[in-house]
């Protein structure tokens, strides 16, 4: 089964490699590292990621996954990863995002009547692309699955590994890796956070939340 994770610069790495962790360890898994070009991409954190391929060294996938973060707005711009996305999200078995990667895949037309999930400050502009915000960690839609934000791409990862090799191996990959989350603080979405955290916290998205709306409405004609 042909895997492939799909990068862009300023991605937020937590996105992609929560669930690389997982489902590289499918059996028989073959899987593609893919961005633009070859050489270093860089992330909202001080890593950079190496990817395997370039957008045209790789055949078909069977599986996509598109991760979100920051440079979310600038991919939406990028007609080549729209295109490529487009391409391979139209034949593949399973099309799936993490967190605003959502937006990337709705960009590319593979969200229009879903229902899906994304960060929980964007979750307004699933609409924008005729899909149906649904609250969940993980949302599936017959073979299309989309993870909340960030963190979520460890449990959207073992819902695509149950759904794909059933719940034994999903069970046995949590335990192997001791996926075992006990946080601190419930405070990890809006409907748990308090008031004034909540508060301190959406200033900090309006503004991108605002610049990809308009990069959305501007690619779309909208």
């Amino acid at each position: 089964m042909k895997l492939g994770f799909i990068l862009f610069p300023q991605v937020t790495q937590l996105d992609f490699t929560g669930p690389l962790q997982f489902l590289g360890r499918l059996p028989g898994a073959e899987t593609h590292i893919i961005a633009k070009r070859k050489g270093p991409v860089t992330t909202d954190s001080v890593l950079q990621l190496m990817p395997s391929h370039s957008f045209d060294e790789v055949a078909q996938m069977d599986l996509i996954c598109v991760p979100g973060g920051f440079g979310v707005k600038a991919a939406i711009e990028d007609a080549e990863t729209i295109d490529f996305i487009r391409q391979q999200g139209e034949g593949a078995d399973y099309v799936t995002s993490v967190c605003t990667g959502a937006l990337l895949l709705g960009t590319a037309g593979l969200l229009q009547g879903k229902r899906a999930t994304t960060h929980w400050a964007y979750t307004d502009l699933l609409s924008l692309f005729g899909a149906r915000y649904t609250p969940g960690r993980v949302v599936q839609d017959g073979q299309t699955f989309t993870g909340g934000g960030v963190t979520a791409g460890i449990d959207f990862a073992l819902a695509v590994i149950a759904a794909l090799k059933g719940e034994g191996l999903a069970q046995s990959l949590q335990l192997g890796l001791e996926y075992d989350p006990q946080p601190p603080f419930d405070m990890g979405h809006p409907s748990k956070a308090d008031a004034e955290i909540l508060a301190r916290m959406q200033p900090f998205y309006d503004g991108p939340v605002a610049d990809t709306t308009q990069a959305i409405k501007t690619v779309r004609g909208h």
